[in-house]
């Protein structure tokens, strides 16, 4: 441990999930309960989702069979036009499948000291800038022997790893390895176990009460593909291994290494690679974890902090005098009254679980819960909801010096589009791709809801635009042409064709949306709630946002075509944003009364945060609309909607409330966290004992969002303008930042006392050094001209303190 660290800790072993410590590498993920007789470690794969390669194809020839398609939608459009508000509802639904599949939980690892049941804990902690949990406790009546245990998920070897090492005595052990889903192979030896693990190929939600059974099996290759996985556990002690019913026991050992490997045909379908039968699969888990135990403790240790160093490099956010050291969490977090520690904490634990859930060329992007999930049946199935929630996940990344873990999202969205250009043509007969409401592993671009899901939130067609914004934001913050051209020109050009193919000119010139929704609000029509209708604000500020990007693409890439001669034709006609009688920025094309004016969604807003069309220098007017529309909206909610309100703030300057939100949402949750509340907002959620953010249920969402919502507080750039301390609350009067990052390819480091700068140095990566860099604090403004790989220091008065010099 580095003195400059941030650790945090806890007094005993966890209790329940909800209080265990998370560590991942982006494909394995685990949750460290601790213990010192019995520890538990539950075992993720990103890759472990129930359904096929197949599924999405299938699901969308069941529903083009049922009758849904581009005349369907031809009669529901006539039938709103109409005001037949039942008719187009029903036609609309019918266009609905079956719901996305689940990410399922993988496997236990129980590690059982004998005689640990009498043994002294000393408590247990989680390391934020290592990524190592680590435990310990003391054995026998005078304290005659220690114990120490620490867990890592290394993404240098590919395993999940655990040590146990002992200090004036030695320990005897059992170490048992299970999954909760349907095991069909287990071999074990003194160096080691392997599991063979079925994997189911359908699952429905929790939320879903007409799936009784809610996990299916193929009891084999399904359609060409095998849904198996293998998982291989690789030990080294010093003391002796036998095999006690299918496990291990350890006896004498003062030294204990394990290595845990998985291999599952999901992955190779993720990374387009040929799926392998199920003994190659078996040795290659092996393989990978007996290549890591070789190693050793030592090197697998160092390898690892170094690597995760390395991700999470040298930016840090420190609001207030404190950052390092060991913070107990109930105390000093979820009980103390320091918020700029908090703040310190949620910041930082934001980019831990970003760079632990998301890794470059590891597996799947995170989702509704990183990569961590003990249920066979989870919350919303822990997929990727594309109506805030994936986003969500990502908005922070850019700006906290994560770009490499936004990367994941991009090779989901290659897959999504694949799928989702069968669902626009034959859905809707239009060109490009289109998504709705949810996705998965396998690339789902249908809507879901089974033909009952409410239209507010299954008949959406834009959550293809929204992911989309990710591959500009990605552009801005690198400047890599090469992402550019190759990434980012055929997902935001296929999303531009579908929009304009979507559109329908409504006969006075404009062109609108429909249906249309405003996630995952309704609106009432004589007293009536109602979902559809044409030009929600969402809509008309998505297709704008991916027109206007599309264009600047293309601009930027020397290419002049067809599409951007329809788009430059389009843009014109879009709705612009309307201001109600009652001074609020408009949820749909009309002035609707809401059904719930306090809904946790806040569709509308979204050209606030994170799209920046509206913004108080540049829209002002139109600025204070939003804040009016949020005043409305009231306080919190649930994680992720404290978190979008307080970066919705923060985009306005509301420095006050913006830090009002944080704390409501920092706070520890009062209630049962195992009763999933009401959707309504009719009871708050907060933090977990392991400071999960929480709706109930639990959801990463809201984690990943207040780290984005904090760095908005301090630095925004969306402007074109590294625009420091924007929404500082007067209470946090100093801190520093280091290597927050900027559009423009610009990075920036920053103390400020007292509320304002005390000195700034800020540096170019990549980008144009023609471009000038403008910098803004308050009523001071400057530009300064940087070459790539230069920086430049200024004074509290935003001056140069000199020529730019080589970082």
């Amino acid at each position: 441990m580095s003195p400059s660290d941030l650790v945090l800790k806890w007094p005993a072993p966890a209790a329940a999930w909800t209080e265990a410590a998370p560590v991942g590498n982006g494909r394995l993920g685990a949750m460290v309960f601790g213990g010192s007789h019995r520890c538990r470690v539950q075992i993720n794969d990103s890759t472990v989702w129930s359904g096929t390669p197949g599924g999405p194809a299938a699901a969308l020839a069941a529903v083009r069979a049922s009758g849904a398609g581009p005349q369907r939608l031809e009669e529901a459009r006539s039938a709103l036009r109409s005001g037949d508000h039942d008719r187009a509802e029903a036609l609309m639904t019918t266009f609905e499948g079956p719901y996305s599949q689940e990410y399922l939980p993988y496997a236990d690892l129980y590690l059982t000291v004998t005689g640990g049941e009498r043994a002294a804990y000393r408590g247990r902690t989680l390391n934020l800038d290592t990524a190592v949990a680590e435990d310990g406790f003391a054995l026998g009546a005078l304290d005659t022997g220690t114990v120490r245990r620490r867990v890592w998920a290394d993404a240098v070897t590919g395993t999940l790893c655990t040590t146990l090492d002992t200090d004036g005595a030695t320990v005897d052990l059992s170490v048992d390895l299970s999954t909760p889903l349907r095991e069909v192979h287990r071999s074990t030896a003194p160096s080691g176990l392997v599991l063979g693990v079925e994997i189911p190929v359908d699952g429905a939600p929790a939320h879903e009460p007409q799936v009784a059974e809610p996990l299916r099996y193929a009891d084999g290759p399904l359609d060409g593909y095998d849904p198996f996985g293998a998982l291989a556990l690789a030990l080294h002690t010093d003391g002796t291994v036998t095999v006690h019913e299918g496990n291990l026991h350890v006896t004498g050992a003062s030294h204990v290494l394990i290595t845990l490997a998985s291999s599952t045909n999901a992955a190779r379908h993720w990374r387009g690679e040929d799926h392998a039968d199920r003994a190659e699969h078996l040795a290659a888990a092996s393989d990978i974890a007996a290549r890591a135990v070789a190693q050793g403790a030592d090197r697998l240790l160092a390898h690892h902090v170094t690597d995760v160093r390395g991700l999470l490099g040298g930016t840090a956010l420190r609001i207030g005098p404190r950052r390092s050291g060991v913070h107990d969490v109930a105390r000093d977090i979820l009980g103390g009254d320091d918020e700029l520690l908090t703040a310190t904490v949620l910041f930082q634990f934001g980019r831990y679980l970003l760079a632990t859930a998301s890794r470059p060329h590891a597996g799947p992007p995170a989702n509704l819960q990183g990569i961590w999930n003990a249920d066979l049946r989870p919350a919303w199935s822990s997929n990727y909801t594309v109506n805030i929630n994936t986003q969500m996940n990502y908005w922070g990344a850019e700006a906290a010096g994560l770009s490499a873990c936004h990367e994941p999202l991009f090779d989901l969205l290659d897959r999504v589009a694949a799928q989702g250009a069968q669902v626009a043509r034959q859905l809707y007969g239009a060109r490009g791709w289109v998504a709705h409401h949810n996705t998965d592993l396998w690339g789902w671009a249908l809507p879901v809801g089974m033909g009952h899901g409410n239209p507010s939130w299954a008949l959406w067609m834009m959550g293809g635009a929204w992911l989309s914004q990710h591959l500009w934001d990605h552009y801005e913050f690198t400047r890599d042409l090469g992402f550019l051209r190759e990434r980012a020109w055929p997902l935001l050009s296929g999303c531009a064709e579908f929009l304009l193919d979507w559109l329908v000119d409504d006969g006075t010139g404009y062109l609108d949306t429909l249906p249309s929704t405003s996630p995952e609000n309704l609106f009432l029509v004589d007293g009536i709630p109602r979902s559809l209708t044409r030009s929600a604000a969402m809509d008309m500020a998505l297709t704008r946002a991916t027109f206007e990007r599309t264009l600047k693409t293309a601009e930027l890439l020397g290419l002049d075509t067809p599409l951007t001669d329809e788009i430059r034709g389009a843009l014109p006609r879009l709705r612009p944003p309307r201001i109600s009688a009652q001074g609020r920025l408009q949820e749909w094309a009309e002035d609707l009364p809401e059904a719930d004016p306090h809904h946790r969604h806040l569709s509308h807003l979204i050209a606030v945060h994170p799209l920046g069309l509206v913004d108080p220098d540049t829209t002002p007017e139109l600025a204070d609309a939003a804040r009016k529309s949020m005043d409305r909206r009231g306080p919190g909610a649930m994680g992720w909607s404290w978190a979008w309100k307080t970066a919705l703030r923060a985009r306005l300057r509301d420095a006050a409330t913006a830090r009002s939100l944080l704390l409501e949402g920092s706070r520890p949750l009062d209630g049962d966290c195992a009763v999933d509340a009401p959707v309504d907002g009719s009871r708050w959620g907060g933090l977990l004992p392991n400071l999960f953010s929480t709706h109930p249920p639990f959801q990463i969402d809201g984690n990943y969002g207040f780290m984005a919502a904090i760095t908005e507080m301090v630095l925004q750039s969306h402007t074109g303008t590294v625009h420091l301390l924007p929404a500082l609350p007067a209470q946090w009067p100093d801190g520093r930042a280091t290597d927050l990052r900027c559009r423009g390819g610009i990075a920036v480091d920053f103390t400020w006392a007292d509320g304002a700068p005390s000195a700034v140095t800020v540096r170019r990566l990549a980008g144009d050094a023609t471009e000038p860099v403008r910098v803004r604090y308050g009523t001071h403004e400057c530009e300064v001209r940087l070459p790539v790989g230069h920086q430049v220091e200024l004074d509290a008065g935003l001056r140069p303190r000199g020529e730019a010099v080589p970082c």
